[in-house]
């Protein structure tokens, strides 16, 4: 109502110029006042929503010409009601922007216009914000997703770790060797990592470190003499983070894959990090029958790193000599 009261203000202004007749001027305005407003709601309820948003521009741009055509009319007895009316026929006490159509045309289209330009801006940010929520919506969804995928391959190769080194503890405690207690002691180590930090998104490398060497003794408890085993760690940054039991089962896979040779499993593991790289370097001597085999953890590995360090991380992985190697280097 204040809107509409402001344009019939705006009318008798306009059509006031020159023209001391404030009657005559008051009556014409309000006779272009239904004529505006039935233009303009046509304009921003039917013809923008219905189809100038939804690209149906032959049908915006046919209804359109219809509108224009009707309120043309509608203008033009506005004219004669004013001449006619009015005037009493006298063209001499018309208003003088009155007596011209096209004065008359501007005045209502010029307010038609505005409203369907503020309405455009409108249902603009309108679906501005609805594409901005659904995006976040999807966003949070391949999110969820991700996290999902994420858990179902730890589950995939928390149960293979378990089993392993439970088995080997069994066969100490059938034994009843005295490195049983040590070994319990290791594995609680490596059972409360498992369950309790591997749901945080990043671990201090050095945490990781320390649950690979209980590993490797775990492992060297097992394979007694017929393991070489070499572990260089040496410049390590304190604060460098990596996501946990990341690196832990590339080595259970040399264990798991690897073959002996000569009386020996060898496996060498280098693992190098600075400010902003981790460089990880694992081999195993391998055997032509399980050069082709890498088992399931490498195909979850990868795909961990792809959703953990995207386009962040490069994976080369050699078989084809006597050693099975893997080098890992993160942009952390």
């Amino acid at each position: 109502m204040i809107f509409w009261c402001g344009v019939l203000l705006f009318f008798t202004y306009f059509f006031g110029f020159e023209n001391n007749d404030d009657s005559y001027i008051l009556n014409f305005s309000l006779f272009l006042m239904p004529i505006t407003i039935a233009t303009t709601y046509v304009s921003i309820y039917k013809l923008i929503p219905d189809y100038l948003i939804k690209k149906k521009y032959f049908l915006f741009g046919l209804y359109s010409v219809y509108t224009l055509i009707v309120s043309g009319y509608l203008i033009l007895v506005s004219v004669f009601f004013g001449l006619g009316y009015l005037s009493e026929f006298e063209y001499s006490n018309m208003s003088q922007l009155s007596k011209n159509l096209f004065f008359v045309m501007i005045a209502v289209y010029l307010v038609v216009i505005i409203v369907s330009a503020f309405k455009l801006l409108k249902l603009n940010l309108k679906h501005t914000e609805k594409a901005k929520k659904l995006e976040t919506k999807i966003l949070e969804t391949q999110l969820k997703l991700k996290e999902q995928e994420l858990n179902y391959l730890k589950m995939q190769i928390h149960p293979h770790f378990l089993f392993n080194t439970l088995n080997t503890m069994y066969g100490f405690a059938l034994k009843k060797a005295d490195e049983t207690p040590e070994m319990i002691l290791k594995l609680s180590n490596l059972l409360d990592y498992l369950l309790y930090q591997v749901d945080k998104p990043f671990v201090l490398l050095t945490e990781e470190i320390n649950h690979i060497k209980d590993y490797i003794e775990l492992e060297k408890m097992r394979f007694n003499d017929t393991l070489n085993v070499s572990f260089k760690c040496d410049t390590i940054f304190k604060t460098t983070k990596i996501a946990p039991m990341l690196l832990l089962p590339f080595i259970e896979n040399s264990f798991k894959h690897g073959a002996i040779k000569n009386g020996l499993l060898s496996i060498n593991i280098n693992l190098l990090s600075n400010k902003d790289t981790i460089d990880f370097y694992i081999e195993n001597t391998q055997s032509k029958q399980e050069k082709s085999n890498s088992g399931i953890g490498l195909h979850n590995m990868q795909k961990r790193l792809d959703l953990l360090y995207k386009n962040k991380y490069t994976l080369t992985i050699d078989d084809t000599t006597a050693f099975f190697k893997v080098h890992l280097k993160l942009n952390t």
